[in-house]
């Protein structure tokens, strides 16, 4: 009994709340509803005082207020874990006011925004390219913030993601036996990331996509794709004398003609 009389307290006030909420959504009194949503705030309620903040900020757009409110604005949004508002009003914040009292943390924010929508390596990079730019701009205007250091940590495991992407992208032409395609995506990839621990594997299927394609080229383009086949083994070679990578270059170049 006293279960059920304490769940009928609790819906009453559910109700009640509920009720009053719907109220101060309809209200015209703007002043009331900015106190009740910073109210909404501090509890932690970010979709209740989004939604007071949609109706509120166009009515401070021009005032000294607007400044604070579009700062609660994109922290409501990111606190309830959208990254894709919050990430265009922390820079919509920081274009609009740059010197601000929110402008650093608006700026690492924004980049924060992005590697928070960074997907994992198989897929499109865009969003962790702009979390390296995002966060690289943040250490360039704010070189003595606290945060810097966190700022290059993320800017290095992006930058590994990103690496990656190139380097299973390249791959994929190589499964797929599209060997003239694979030898410019690896070459391409080992330009753009000349460091990559992917190097060895990407040379290696550089050469090896450059004998499939000479392999299965017609005869009459056989001898000369060979040649150049050829002539790329000495760099790689040289690059990698004492690893496994020379054995298994070897063990194809040795059927190739005037070898």
């Amino acid at each position: 009994m006293k279960v059920r009389l304490a769940l009928l307290v609790i819906l009453i006030v559910i109700a009640s709340a509920c009720g009053e909420y719907e109220k101060l959504l309809k209200s015209p009194d703007y002043e009331l509803k900015k106190t009740k949503l910073k109210e909404y705030y501090e509890d932690g309620q970010y979709a209740r005082a989004s939604e007071l903040l949609s109706q509120v900020l166009p009515r401070y757009r021009a005032t000294d207020e607007a400044e604070e409110l579009m700062w609660l604005n994109a922290q409501c949004f990111y606190g309830m874990k959208d990254y894709m508002m919050a990430g265009a009003e922390f820079k919509s914040l920081s274009e609009l006011y740059p010197y601000s009292q929110y402008a650093e943390d608006s700026f690492f924010l924004a980049a924060m925004c992005d590697y928070y929508l960074s997907p994992r390596p198989e897929l499109d990079q865009e969003s962790s390219r702009m979390a390296v730019e995002g966060f690289t701009i943040f250490i360039t205007k704010f070189p003595s913030s606290p945060k810097v250091e966190d700022a290059k940590r993320y800017i290095s495991l992006l930058r590994e993601k990103i690496v990656e992407k190139s380097y299973l992208s390249a791959r994929l032409y190589y499964d797929m036996k599209q060997y003239k395609s694979a030898v410019t995506a690896l070459n391409n990839s080992l330009k753009e990331f000349p460091e990559t621990k992917y190097r060895e594997e990407m040379m290696y299927l550089k050469l090896y996509s450059q004998y499939l394609y000479a392999q299965n080229s017609i005869s009459t383009r056989q001898n000369e794709r060979f040649q150049t086949t050829l002539m790329n083994t000495t760099p790689l070679w040289k690059n990698f004398p004492r690893v496994p990578i020379q054995r298994m270059c070897r063990k194809y170049i040795v059927k190739l003609p005037g070898y």
